[in-house]
């Protein structure tokens, strides 16, 4: 078997371990939000603060034109002088909570995305937006990480290679905003 088709076998096989009650569940979660004008904030490293940035679009465009009820969601740390403002100034794993605590009031939703789940500034944002009273929500890969635990909705796929786990976080994603874009209220 090709490289190609043995990545699209297990491709396949991660998605279907996706638990789509979970993604239902935050679909309702942002719904909610969108509803009682609160924010949304979405942060990941790497990759998945490409992935984060993506949804963002997504959400601010396509789940939010030309309708009554629009996204208040950002992207954290997508704002490069001020990463590195707080990176430099304080600490890397600090840049995302400091942000956060700029523009998070109780009630907004925090999303966080990490393969491992232990990125530190994804998991202080999340420890930050749960003692603030934000609901949040973690999409994991692997084992869940510190990042799984702490959140209130834990979006898992358990699998160890970080391209499946990105491509599945893609899918969620799209789970969500096409669920606002193809079926609007």
């Amino acid at each position: 078997m090709s490289f190609p088709a043995e990545y699209r076998e297990k491709l396949l096989a991660t998605l279907s371990t996706i638990d789509t009650g979970r993604v239902t569940q935050a679909i309702e979660w942002m719904k909610e939000a969108r509803d009682a004008n609160r924010a949304l904030f979405v942060a990941g490293n790497g990759g998945s603060a490409a992935t984060a940035a993506h949804f963002v679009c997504d959400m601010v465009k396509g789940a939010s034109m030309g309708k009554n009820a629009r996204f208040r969601i950002v992207a954290l740390g997508q704002n490069l002088p001020t990463l590195t403002a707080y990176s430099n100034d304080l600490t890397y794993a600090d840049a995302l909570v400091e942000e956060l605590k700029n523009f998070a009031q109780p009630g907004d939703l925090y999303m966080a995305i990490s393969g491992s789940g232990n990125s530190p500034n994804v998991v202080r944002a999340m420890e930050y937006a749960n003692s603030l009273g934000c609901r949040t929500v973690a999409l994991t890969g692997r084992d869940g990480g510190k990042l799984g635990a702490l959140a209130n909705l834990a979006i898992h796929v358990p699998e160890p290679h970080m391209g499946r786990i990105e491509d599945a976080h893609h899918v969620i994603c799209h789970m969500i905003c096409y669920s606002f874009m193809d079926h609007p209220d």
